[in-house]
């Protein structure tokens, strides 16, 4: 297990993991019920998102660069193929189902 990026906050942290288990990248979030016991710990604990296979890390770090990288929400409203829901412009997985969008590149 490695320790791939240290989010801003629980939501973040998250959103990136889900991202990455649809890539086929498992991870593990440490550290994500900390930020509630802050005032009696250090104000600098943020979760971490720790890859858990070693051979992932490599691809997850550019998985990682690629989604925080990504170009303002624009585009078209989509339909799932899977389940058939309508998606809403600038998303990129089905809230319905959770498949994502065949027209996306990353």
């Amino acid at each position: 297990m490695l320790e791939l990026y240290q989010a801003a906050d629980r939501v973040e942290a998250q959103m990136l993991k889900d991202h990455l288990r649809q890539k086929g990248i498992e991870t593990v979030i440490v550290g994500d019920h900390l930020s509630g016991a802050v005032g009696e710990l250090p104000a600098n604990i943020f979760p971490t998102l720790w890859v858990l296979e070693d051979r992932d890390l490599a691809l997850a770090k550019r998985l990682t660069e690629a989604f925080f990288d990504r170009p303002p929400v624009s585009g078209e409203a989509w339909q799932c193929s899977v389940c058939g829901e309508s998606i809403d412009a600038g998303f990129d997985i089905c809230w319905n189902c959770g498949s994502p969008n065949p027209n996306e590149n990353v």
